[in-house]
């Protein structure tokens, strides 16, 4: 009986130990008004994307939905509308593995849209293969597609005045690294058929996104535009919807009791959309709706902007 309590006792407190610490839910009290605004969100039909799109709508902003399935982001339309009353969400065609849809969704935006004032890089995966253009598709996907579309952005969002850029990240980037040697010669970061291949070019990937928010910080001094980069926490949604079914048979209980959901993992990136007067931390990383400290290499300098200028080579904008 003793024996029993006392494993009882240690399942409790590591619960709640995790619960308070790699599990820790927070909750979005910023309140920037959103009526008359324009936001793009990455992804936006399902998960955490669709969680802020919600919210962002309940709030009044024009939000579009960019991502690749019209069946899913029409449904998620529906619900929003539902749940918001909201008429003003739409759906625009994007695919982050697609250089050239990059460029075109870009074009029509530009085009049919007036202002842009918000653009969150949410979408993210966990898979092994190649892009159309043959880079890695972790890293085609999760930072260079977000790099490219952020380029081409960054003029309109200048032009409306208070801009953000938002980019999901996760703590997984602790354990990134990059190297730049593979990347000129296998254009990717990691590949690979085994799991902890295809984790690590995620981790790999998500050390981008950190950069990448510290280098543009950088060039966006002077500017009326600011970036962040996010931690949501550990969510339960469909990134891992590419891994084995083994996994998933590990992943799935444990997801269940300890994962947030999507609505608790978008409140760290609505802190970064709504919240006032975090100008000044601009290029800095969020978790639990508050500016954390990153390793060393996520402040990198040279490592950043070594990033931002391979990148722009890649895309074809130098």
């Amino acid at each position: 009986m003793f024996q029993l309590l006392l494993l009882a006792g240690v399942v409790v407190g590591g619960y709640i130990v995790l619960t308070q610490t790699l599990f820790k839910r927070s909750i979005c009290t910023g309140n920037a008004p959103m009526a008359g605004k324009t936001v793009i969100i990455t992804g936006g039909n399902t998960g955490i994307g669709k969680a802020t799109a919600l919210h962002l709508a309940r709030k009044g902003a024009r939000v579009i939905l960019a991502c690749r399935n019209r069946d899913k982001a029409e449904a998620a339309i529906a619900d929003i509308q539902q749940e918001t009353g909201s008429t003003d969400v739409l759906y625009m065609l994007l695919d982050l593995a697609s250089l050239k849809s990059i460029r075109c969704f870009s074009q029509t935006f530009l085009k049919t849209e007036s202002r842009l004032d918000l653009l969150i890089n949410n979408a993210g995966l966990v898979a092994d293969g190649r892009t159309e253009d043959g880079f890695g598709i972790q890293f085609g996907v999760n930072h260079l597609g977000h790099f490219l579309l952020t380029c081409l952005l960054l003029e309109s969002l200048k032009e409306c005045g208070g801009g953000r850029v938002v980019t999901v990240s996760s703590m997984a980037h602790r354990w990134g690294q990059i190297d730049f040697d593979a990347l000129a010669v296998n254009r990717h970061l990691g590949t690979g058929r085994y799991s902890w291949q295809f984790f690590q070019a995620y981790c790999n990937s998500k050390l981008c996104n950190v950069l990448f928010t510290h280098e543009l910080a950088k060039r966006l001094k002077g500017t009326n535009v600011t970036c962040y980069s996010v931690h949501p926490g550990v969510v339960r949604t469909e990134l891992s919807r590419h891994v084995s079914l083994w996994q998933k048979v590990f992943i799935e209980p444990v997801a269940r009791l300890l994962f947030l959901d999507p609505e608790a993992g978008a409140q760290t990136t609505l802190h970064c959309c709504l919240q006032e007067g975090i100008e000044p931390l601009s290029g800095r990383y969020f978790s639990c709706c508050a500016a954390q400290e990153t390793c060393a290499q996520a402040r990198d300098d040279a490592v950043a902007r070594k990033l931002w200028e391979v990148s722009e080579t890649l895309c074809g904008l130098s």
